[in-house]
């Protein structure tokens, strides 16, 4: 049964792999992007797939935003709160402006979203929070967005009482190292490609179809017995 997914940051890497995995498996697909080039770019997917221009950490505009969707599309079956920001700065590198944009982008604005979209989420429906596996190991070049996706573990968790009344589960993925365009910088110097798979116990690095068949799962009706949970996607790395 096709289902309606709102996954937010489509414009590369991740998110957009995420969209067309469910494109391809005949669901109906908005995304948010970043501006009108990213709205081309992603529509021309094809499919179906609708973008919508939206900052998401303006909440003000949230709430048309999700109008728009249920006008078009009809209503949400399936969150993925896949936009997020790295913000990658050491303790004492760490500048207020960018502290709090990867507070607004990673934590505050999927709070916000699930606020608006509950009264017209559909019952039986799934929330998906793309975490990051260093909430498991040490990262000490990224505490900004580790701290932010922690939270956002525990916040699936107490939520789940929230949602579960009408079937709606709400579940974290926990990726490790991918490999994606935004990776692609620094896992194309040789030496830092086998380390990254070298943490791995599989010796590899990630893919996007090894998460994805993950949040797949969690996206299914397969997934109706599991919410409140975070679930290790790093490939076994750092074991």
């Amino acid at each position: 049964m096709a289902k309606t997914f709102l996954i937010t940051g489509v414009s590369s890497g991740f998110g957009r792999a995420l969209a067309e995995a469910a494109l391809n498996d005949g669901h109906r697909v908005a995304g948010t992007v970043r501006n009108e080039a990213d709205r081309k770019k992603f529509e021309a997917i094809g499919g179906g797939a609708q973008a919508l221009i939206l900052d998401v950490t303006d909440t003000a505009k949230i709430a048309p935003a999700v109008a728009d969707i249920e006008q078009s599309i009809g209503a949400i079956d399936v969150l993925v709160n896949n936009a997020g920001i790295s913000g990658n700065q050491p303790l004492g590198e760490i500048d207020e402006d960018t502290y709090r944009r990867v507070i607004e982008i990673n934590l505050t604005a999927p709070l916000f979203l699930m606020q608006e979209l509950a009264p017209a989420f559909r019952d039986g429906g799934r929330i998906v929070n793309i975490s990051t596996g260093y909430t498991r190991v040490a990262a000490p070049t990224h505490p900004a967005y580790a701290a932010t996706k922690g939270a956002i573990n525990t916040l699936g968790l107490a939520l789940a009482p929230t949602f579960g009344p009408r079937g709606i589960t709400i579940n974290a993925v926990m990726p490790g190292i991918i490999d994606t365009d935004m990776n692609a910088d620094w896992l194309g110097d040789d030496e830092a490609r086998a380390g990254a798979a070298a943490f791995s116990v599989f010796n590899r690095i990630g893919t996007v179809d090894d998460v994805a068949a993950l949040v797949r799962y969690l996206a299914s009706d397969a997934g109706r017995w599991t919410t409140g949970q975070v679930i290790d996607a790093t490939g076994g790395s750092a074991l």
